[in-house]
């Protein structure tokens, strides 16, 4: 059972480290046209994207991220044992709610 734990404790932070990746790329593919850059901050338990003035903070505990952004949305999240995000609402792609947070922090 301890090697399920840690096998689980070490895919969910893969998937963390993959999420800060496409944060990195999707909000880089964004600046691209206004010459913009974002700063992508990683860290074990916590992602922090900057623009700017507007900010996404992402705070995992396990398999689950809580997120905030600058404007006050937050919400939370949790990460599927195939690498999905799945909120109350249903599972994204973790590529499309990347891309979806940096184009809305690079506008």
């Amino acid at each position: 059972m301890a090697d399920l734990i840690e096998f689980g404790s070490a895919v969910y932070m893969e998937f963390w480290v993959s999420l800060a990746s496409l944060l990195r790329s999707y909000t880089a593919a964004h600046g691209l046209n206004g010459n913009l850059q974002a700063l992508v901050e990683l860290g074990e338990e916590t992602i922090l994207v900057r623009h700017g003035s507007d900010w996404l903070e992402l705070r995992r505990t396990g398999r689950h991220v809580a997120w905030h952004r600058s404007g006050g949305a937050s919400g939370v999240l949790e990460f599927t044992e195939a690498g999905r995000l799945r909120s109350d609402t249903g599972e994204e792609e973790m590529d499309m709610m990347a891309e979806a947070w940096a184009r809305e922090l690079m506008q």
